[in-house]
């Protein structure tokens, strides 16, 4: 009953025998006080996640007693037991499996040190419905006792401890809870809740085995309960001294995929992913060849809170041979893949498998390519048959996705045929185009897939870099999120066709011109030299070229970058991240149709450099830059205003 993922509290721990009144971490209190207002129309699923966290107990025990079986102290038959007592109103649900120390209980029962924490309190609304399910995605464990119980006593000793090492943890969730030592036989951890006043629905046998075999038919250990005989005299169930199991006991990914329903995949995907929600889609196969393994894998329908913390813990849950080894072996997945939950049982690797044997064995590179492969199986089958299941998926995903581009070079064709984007004709900032979409798409003689980034899709489709796109018709792919450049310096390709971006070097749009655009384009080169010699010179300091464009339609003048170079965008990022990133002097290209650029070219020498400067100062702004200088620049313009 140990796996509440949290960690231990820093606070000194009292003498073994003193009992110590200890206040909840301020967390705590406020999860509590949701869960019993927003999930009080779901109240069983505090036995699914008692059940579940005491099946888990007992399978970090038979782990740790491969290296240590002294743990086991004799007796290695695991298992979960429920009991009620109608006159004492208790549920009791105990296990024997690893236990706790002091020290654990303080810490797993009394505060949440988990990644995203505090932008999950953030995100609370007020609505129950609404705080309801990122309660769900956030995952409550232990403390969802508190939705039908008033007060919640815990008995506990960890595995291989001396009796006298026990621990009974107290409290009635109202913001403290009490610790003291107990003389404890048995190993393992035993929770007892004190049911609320209207509870009483759950002091009855057959209301427990109906919700126990609803959330926990698929765990591998016995959850047992007394067997309870029709008594004549007293017309009513009674029980008996006899256990007996409710549910099937064996792993549910051992079984045949026909012999399991998708009720029963779906409370086995909250088992092992504490959401409360459906996952989106699952996958199950039992893979034979070089490598043995079985993979029951799922895809949630909702990032978690931490999917973007380093430190995070990560991977499905391993086993050999049906024994538990680790819940996170993040090498059997790619990083991009790190939202996937289930898991992975080889009949191949060692029992005593640890990390750094899982990063050189041959059998895990073949489980993780194998298990890679069945992912973007599952995808590219939701992308066409389920599309709004799809849009779902990379509404919460896709940003993780797009990092596969550059982390797994053996599958970046299919990982690219599932990206998607937002793109000037479509309108609005929704990603739904393919790249397939955009090819098919084309204009006649277009050979190149165009594209901007920029920090929102109102700056990318507004950029002055796309109006010669917009007049002519083609479609260019707006890019706002952080990983995109990233992305697109592995994505350099798509079908035979060139990923461009249109700020960079000197678009060659020649294909897409007639003749006559060709003519006038060389004809106002040459008309334009001397203006573009004093720009030239007048900010000589500040841009690498100037050049007349025919690319701006409505704005007098860009910059750009070299084809090379690091773009705007990303370079703000990288500073913004602290960073350093190289200094690249842009290109400043001029609209020579532009009113603006005539009154530059009509300016005396006395004003020239400052509507030099400001034409190019306008050009910074409009692609999204910093200038370094905001004051010098208004007063510029107060200046040619009023001149």
């Amino acid at each position: 009953m140990d796996n509440f993922s949290v960690s231990m509290m820093n606070q000194a721990t009292p003498a073994a025998d003193a009992a110590q009144t200890m206040g909840f971490q301020a967390e705590v209190k406020q999860l509590m006080h949701l869960m019993i207002h927003s999930l009080y129309s779901n109240k069983e699923i505090f036995l699914r996640e008692l059940v579940s966290n005491a099946s888990d107990a007992c399978d970090k025990l038979r782990f740790e007693a491969i290296d240590q079986p002294a743990l086991l102290e004799g007796f290695g038959d695991l298992h979960v037991r429920v009991d009620f007592d109608k006159a004492a109103r208790t549920i009791t649900i105990a296990d024997n499996g690893v236990g706790m120390s002091r020290d654990e209980a303080v810490a797993n029962l009394g505060t949440i040190a988990r990644s995203g924490t505090r932008e999950f309190f953030s995100k609370l609304t007020g609505d129950n419905k609404k705080d309801a399910q990122l309660i769900g995605q956030f995952g409550v464990g232990f403390y969802s006792s508190f939705i039908v119980a008033d007060k919640v006593t815990v008995r506990t000793r960890r595995a291989g401890a001396a009796a006298d090492q026990g621990v009974v943890w107290e409290s009635d969730g109202q913001g403290e809870f009490t610790i003291a030592a107990l003389e404890r036989a048995e190993r393992g951890t035993e929770v007892t809740l004190h049911l609320r006043a209207d509870e009483d629905e759950f002091l009855n046998g057959y209301k427990l085995r109906e919700v126990l075999r609803r959330y926990s038919d698929h765990i591998s250990l016995p959850v047992e309960m007394l067997k309870e005989e029709w008594d004549k005299d007293k017309s009513e169930q009674v029980k008996t001294a006899e256990w007996e199991a409710v549910n099937q006991a064996n792993a549910l990914w051992t079984r045949s995929k026909s012999d399991i329903t998708d009720e029963q995949y779906r409370e086995f995907y909250k088992h092992v992913s504490h959401d409360f929600d459906d996952p989106l889609a699952w996958t199950h196969n039992r893979v034979e060849g070089r490598s043995e393994y079985t993979q029951l894998l799922f895809i949630p329908k909702h990032a978690p809170f931490d999917m973007w913390d380093r430190d995070a813990r990560r991977g499905v849950k391993l086993y050999v041979k049906r024994v538990f080894i680790m819940d996170d072996a993040e090498q059997l997945l790619p990083s991009y893949l790190r939202f996937v939950r289930g898991v992975i049982d080889s009949a191949d690797l060692p029992l005593n498998v640890s990390r750094e044997l899982l990063q050189e064995s041959r059998d895990v590179k073949a489980i993780r390519e194998g298990s890679t492969k069945r992912i973007l199986s599952m995808l590219e089958d939701l992308a066409e048959n389920n599309k709004d299941a799809y849009a779902t998926f990379w509404a919460e995903f896709g940003q993780v996705l797009k990092e596969g581009t550059g982390e797994d070079a053996g599958n970046i064709e299919r990982i690219s045929k599932l990206l998607r984007f937002a793109s000037t004709k479509q309108g609005t900032d929704a990603q739904t185009v393919t790249l397939a979409d955009y090819v098919a798409e084309m204009k006649e003689g277009q050979d190149k897939i165009y594209y901007v980034t920029a920090d929102s899709y109102t700056a990318g489709s507004n950029s002055p870099h796309i109006e010669i796109f917009r007049k002519k018709g083609i479609d260019v792919l707006v890019m706002w999120d952080r990983v995109d450049e990233w992305m697109l310096s592995h994505l350099r390709e798509f079908d035979g066709k060139q990923l461009v971006s249109v700020a960079k070097g000197g678009l060659d749009l020649e294909a897409l011109a007639d003749d006559e655009e060709k003519k006038h384009q060389t004809e106002v080169a040459e008309q334009f030299k001397p203006l573009v010699e004093r720009l030239q010179e007048a900010l000589k300091d500040r841009v690498k070229e100037v050049r007349v464009t025919l690319r701006l339609v409505d704005s007098p003048s860009c910059v750009v970058v070299g084809q090379n170079d690091l773009s705007p965008h990303l370079q703000r990022m990288l500073k913004a991240a602290g960073q350093a990133a190289p200094d690249v002097l842009p290109v400043l290209e001029i609209n020579p149709e532009h009113a603006l650029v005539a009154r530059v070219q009509a300016a005396s020498d006395e004003t020239f450099n400052d509507w030099a400067t400001l034409l190019f100062e306008q050009a910074l702004l409009a692609d999204g830059s910093q200038l370094p200088d905001p004051t010098a620049f208004v007063k510029r313009v107060n200046q040619l205003l009023l001149a």
